[in-house]
């Protein structure tokens, strides 16, 4: 599937779908925007589940000429909404939504969405604080700039919504690996956070009790 468009998100959308665990059954795409990501899904899962609070996004991602049978979006805060099972999603994607609450509150929400055995993926920003930050965002300008060159520009979906991000690069990464422990989060050169987390089996271990 070509992209209509490209973004420092869209960019590690191939990221997100080299997690999905095969034999995936339910995916849960938090904070979906325009369903971009949730169209890719739908070849990696058997159901896919977009949700988004905003009205537009949800109504861009329905109108799509090519929604697969096996997407279904809903306008929904999946913060709040409690019509969203816990436990019931195989694999879970959130990119660039966390910092639109707060942290702490959307990944504990987020890892309770994720069924046993399942897998969080989150994909956000962070705020620039010390020397060594801001060496590494410079090194990804040219990065990006070559990136945007190749795309045609940097550039996303008319009214998606913007907030500003708070936390710091090294207050993210304590707070992942406290609230998802055993997780695996990794910086890249295009300003975000890939985190990757594995939610224990609730199944007992084999010759256990």
């Amino acid at each position: 599937m070509s992209d209509p468009y490209w973004n420092h998100n869209v960019h590690h959308h191939p990221e997100v779908l080299d997690a999905v665990p095969d034999g995936c059954g339910k995916a849960l795409d938090a904070g979906c925007g325009d369903g971009l990501l949730t169209r890719k899904l739908a070849a990696r899962a058997a159901s896919v589940t977009g949700v988004d609070r905003s009205p537009e996004m949800i109504r861009l991602a329905r109108e799509h000429a090519q929604v697969p049978g096996n997407v279904t979006y809903l306008e929904r805060d999946f913060l709040a909404d409690g019509s969203l099972p816990e436990g019931a999603y195989d694999f879970v994607s959130a990119v660039a939504v966390v910092h639109h609450a707060p942290f702490e509150q959307a990944v504990t929400r987020l890892a309770r969405l994720t069924a046993p055995g399942g897998r969080l993926v989150i994909v956000g920003m962070a705020a620039n604080r010390t020397v060594l930050d801001w060496v590494i965002s410079a090194c990804g300008v040219p990065v990006s700039q070559w990136h945007a060159r190749r795309h045609g520009g940097k550039r996303g979906p008319a009214g998606m919504p913007m907030e500003d991000v708070h936390m710091s690069w090294g207050e993210i990464r304590k707070a992942a690996h406290r609230l998802l422990p055993g997780c695996d989060f990794r910086r890249t050169l295009l300003w975000r956070y890939v985190v990757v987390w594995d939610k224990p089996s609730d199944r007992p271990r084999e010759g256990g009790p």
